[in-house]
C-alpha cells in the first residue's frame, strides 16, 4: 500500500474538504483526487461519496481515516524523536505566526540566523488560524492565547499593545461624532480586538471591515476611518497618529509554542533563541518591561 495514498486521504476527511486538503498538503486539489482514487483502487473499497462538489466519507472510509490518524500520529512522534536527537545546526525549520508581526519581528533576526547557520532551512508560515503542532503543520508557534491543551513547551516572549490610530488628515476633517472605524473580518472577527473596537465606537458606524491587520493598516492610511492596530504597525509609523494620544485600548502576551519533543534539538533550540531575542529587542508591539517569562507546558497530547 503507498503510505502517501493514505495520508491524502486522512487529510481529506480531517480538513472537511478536497480544497482544504490540498491547501494543508501543498498540492493541487486534483492530486488529492488522483491518491484517493488509487487507495480505493488498492483496497477495492469506495471510502467517499462524491456528490458533485462536497466528497463525503462513506462507514468504510471513516473507518479507514482512524486508522491512517493513528498511523499519522506514530509518524510525527518518530520524526520527532529523529529531530529532538539533532546536534547540528542544520534542517529545516517551520514557524507559524501571525502574518503582520511575523513580518515585523521575524523576517531580520531569521535572515541574520541563517546567514550564521547556512545548514538551516527556516520557513515562516503566515497565517491567522492555529497550526497543529502535533500534526507536524509546523515546528513551533508564535500566538497570542495560551493554549490549555497540547504536549506543548510554552514561553511567554513578549507582550502586545493595542491603541487607536489615524491619518492626522482623516481627524481634521472629522469630528468625534462623524468617525468612522475600521474593524475585523474573517477569523479576526472572534478576537478580543474586535470586542475593544466595538466599544470605543460606541454605536459609531464600521464602515469598513478587513481580514488582515494589513490591510486594516493600509485602510487607516488612506484615511479611511479609525482602527484597533498592534504597536508595533500603528506607532512605528509615522504617518498615523495614536487617537486618544497615549491610550492603550488593549494589550495581549505573546507565546512561542514548540512541540516538547522537539525542544531539545540544536535548530528548534537555535530558532527559539533568536526569536526570544528579536521580541526581547523590539522596540514596540513585543517587549515586557520585566522580561520574558517560562510557563512551562501544557498538559496532554492534543495541540
Amino acid at each position: 500500500m503507498n503510505w502517501d495514498d493514505l495520508r491524502h486521504f486522512g487529510a481529506l476527511v480531517q480538513a472537511g474538504s478536497l480544497s482544504e486538503a490540498a491547501r494543508r498538503l501543498n498540492v493541487e486539489h486534483a492530486t488529492v483526487a488522483r491518491r484517493i482514487a488509487a487507495l480505493e483502487a488498492e483496497l477495492t473499497l469506495t471510502l467517499v461519496d462524491r456528490r458533485g462538489r462536497r466528497w463525503v466519507p462513506t462507514a468504510d472510509g471513516l473507518r479507514i481515516a482512524e486508522i491512517a490518524r493513528r498511523m499519522e500520529t506514530e509518524a510525527q512522534a518518530i520524526r520527532r524523536a529523529a529531530q529532538g536527537a539533532q546536534r547540528a545546526l542544520m534542517g529545516t525549520v517551520t514557524i507559524s505566526a501571525p502574518p503582520a508581526l511575523g513580518a515585523a519581528r521575524l523576517a531580520a533576526p531569521m535572515v541574520a540566523l541563517q546567514n550564521t547557520h547556512p545548514g538551516l532551512t527556516i520557513r515562516l508560515i503566515g497565517e491567522v488560524r492555529s497550526a497543529s503542532l502535533a500534526r507536524a503543520e509546523a515546528d513551533m508557534a508564535i500566538r497570542l492565547s495560551r493554549p490549555q491543551e497540547g504536549d506543548l513547551t510554552i514561553t511567554r516572549i513578549g507582550r502586545m499593545g493595542f491603541r487607536l490610530y489615524a491619518a492626522p488628515s482623516f481627524l481634521a476633517a472629522h469630528g468625534p461624532e462623524e468617525w468612522r472605524f475600521i474593524g475585523n473580518d474573517g477569523a479576526l472577527t472572534a478576537t478580543p480586538q474586535q470586542e475593544a473596537l466595538e466599544t470605543a465606537a460606541a454605536g459609531r458606524p464600521i464602515t469598513i471591515t478587513a481580514s488582515s491587520v494589513e490591510i486594516q493598516h493600509a485602510v487607516v492610511r488612506a484615511a479611511g476611518g479609525i482602527a484597533l492596530l498592534p504597536d508595533f504597525l500603528g506607532a512605528e509609523d509615522p504617518a498615523l497618529i495614536p487617537v486618544p494620544p497615549g491610550k492603550e485600548m488593549l494589550s495581549r502576551d505573546i507565546f512561542l509554542l514548540v512541540h516538547s519533543e522537539l525542544r531539545r534539538a540544536a535548530p528548534i533550540q537555535a530558532v527559539a533563541s533568536a526569536i526570544k531575542t528579536a521580541f526581547r529587542q523590539a522596540p514596540s508591539g513585543g517587549n515586557e518591561e520585566d522580561g520574558p517569562s517560562e510557563d512551562g507546558s501544557a498538559s496532554d497530547r492534543q495541540s
